[in-house]
């Protein structure tokens, strides 16, 4: 899902004994809460957005063809019903489905959405989940007309979706951001500003953003015209912080002015202090590095990134430098949980791992100068975000890589929306970076890294890695496709494409009297589509 460049509303549980007088983070008779963000969402355009931040909010103000459940289970949103082959779908959308200003949320408005997020112009970097569409791909290269895309509205109610592949897990993309629909009259009145404030958007989830002070604050209420809006129990989420250091999201807790926040190594042993009651989560996340594979760039070179391949512990990086509860060495590009043919993938198809060997590590990086007509390397530049976690890890890695090989390590620190726009333009020689699935399905991952995606953001181009994917879309056989999976794994392996670091456990606090937040690995985490606050005499 998502490039996990940082997490959203990062939680965590109190204990029940927690001084209640204090707390202004919840409200039962408003049924109001607040919250902190770690980061503000770049922009709102659920076209481009990329980021968890910005497809966290717009899971709660947005809603697809279909939407997840308290269980993580597909389940109708917009549609009401449908059906779907290998060939072609249809969706039946419900009468009462309302945008935000009480015009009727038709099957118009998802064909509009697709159309132009597949445009070339319109530069969506999730342009590519679109491709299981007729003739998306080939719209998105600019090779045909948007008019040409596999999906028509037979009426106001009724879509009908041609595919150019069988896709079985299709129903599972409907409910992701970029298959959110989009009102044509409202867009074209937004131009370019359209998702930029409150005011630039028309919303159809449960809530909607009646106040966005950028660089401040953020309040989401309850949409008044959303169709299941009377199972909706909160009335406002004020997002009233926005800070990434976890020590003052911790003060701002056990002050209660937010009703959550997660904990790292530090914060951790003070809330083991303090008899807080804590919490984990495995978020489904892989945190890797990235290497910049463009032409002008040495992490181009294949043996200098196998030298760092064999001198990196992803088991020192979980137990010394993370050092918190829930976080699994990182093995692959491929996490632990992800389903295969009968059981869990990477079961059936076992990570290669590297090796800690300084002597083979450092042939390698004498091949690399070689290769590069270099006597030493110059500094490598390693773009990582604003969080203390973040300078943390970078730190050990500048250290790392300084005793082990000689490498100099330049940390370039930047803000989210800073860093977003680095990685896009490629100015790093490594980033810290990570991927959340979008999809209960293995492609989630798999097609992160082939040369159509713009999430690449290294600018990995292997035709053999593309021919992999390429294998796995067009066949419905799940030994296919698990198979073209498993050479996957073995090929960034091979080609030390990026180096895998951790496999994110979060640790979390949570105020007692918020009941009902869903925390899933697939889909909106954390999701406040069914939290409600109770009594405090409730909470025991």
């Amino acid at each position: 899902m998502k490039n996990c460049l940082t997490a959203l509303f990062l939680l965590s549980f109190t204990s029940l004994g927690w001084a209640q007088t204090q707390a202004t983070s919840v409200d039962f008779e408003t049924q109001t809460i607040t919250l902190a963000m770690t980061q503000e969402p770049p922009q709102l355009n659920g076209m481009k957005a990329t980021d968890q931040v910005s497809i966290m909010i717009l899971s709660h103000v947005m809603e697809g063809l279909t939407r997840y459940d308290r269980r993580g289970n597909i389940v109708p949103g917009v549609a009401e019903r449908w059906e779907v082959s290998d060939t072609e779908a249809t969706f039946w959308l419900r009468d009462d489905a309302m945008w935000s200003d009480g015009q009727p949320v038709t099957a118009h408005d998802f064909v509009f959405a697709w159309r132009n997020a597949l445009k070339p112009q319109t530069a969506s970097e999730y342009a590519f989940i679109l491709y299981p569409l007729l003739n998306g791909e080939a719209i998105n290269k600019g090779e045909m007309d948007p008019a040409a895309l596999g999906v028509e509205a037979l009426d106001d109610r009724t879509l009908h979706i041609r595919f150019e592949r069988p896709t079985g897990y299709f129903d599972k993309l409907t409910a992701f951001v970029t298959y959110f629909p989009v009102r044509q009259d409202f867009f074209e009145t937004k131009n370019q500003r359209f998702g930029a404030d409150a005011e630039d958007l028309v919303y159809n989830g449960a809530f909607q953003i009646s106040q966005w002070v950028h660089s401040a604050s953020l309040r989401m209420t309850k949409n008044p015209y959303y169709w299941d809006r009377d199972n909706i129990h909160l009335n406002a989420i004020n997002a009233d912080y926005i800070t990434a250091d976890t020590r003052s999201r911790l003060n701002l807790f056990i002050d209660g002015k937010i009703v959550s926040t997660a904990l790292d190594g530090e914060t951790y042993k003070d809330a083991l202090t303090q008899r807080f009651r804590i919490r984990r989560f495995t978020t489904g996340t892989v945190f890797f590095l990235e290497y910049n594979h463009r032409e002008q760039r040495v992490t181009a070179n294949l043996n200098l990134r196998r030298a760092i391949q064999h001198v990196f512990d992803p088991d020192e990086m979980v137990n010394k430098v993370l050092a918190t509860p829930g976080n699994l060495p990182g093995k692959s590009l491929f996490p632990v949980w992800l389903k295969g043919k009968t059981d869990k993938f990477r079961q059936e198809y076992r990570a290669p791992e590297a090796a800690l060997d300084l002597g083979l590590a450092r042939e390698y990086l004498q091949k690399a100068k070689t290769e590069l007509g270099l006597t030493a390397m110059p500094p490598l530049v390693l773009l990582v975000g604003d969080s203390p976690t973040a300078a943390k890890q970078a730190e050990y890695l500048q250290g790392k890589l300084k005793s082990t090989l000689g490498l100099d390590i330049k940390i370039d620190i930047q803000t989210f929306k800073q860093r977003l726009a680095k990685m896009t333009a490629g100015d790093f020689d490594i980033v810290a970076a990570g991927w959340g699935p979008d999809f209960d399905d293995v492609m989630t991952f798999g097609d992160l890294l082939s040369s159509w995606n713009l999430n690449n953001r290294g600018r990995y181009n292997n035709p053999a890695y593309d021919e992999q994917v390429r294998i796995a879309m067009n066949s419905a056989d799940p030994k296919v496709r698990m198979d073209a999976m498993g050479k996957l794994q073995q090929i960034v392996f091979d080609d030390a494409v990026v180096l895998p670091q951790y496999e994110q456990g979060v640790i979390y606090l949570l105020h007692p009297e918020l009941r009902g937040v869903v925390r899933r690995v697939v889909g909106a985490d954390p999701d406040f589509t069914y939290a409600r606050v109770v009594k405090p005499n409730q909470t025991k």
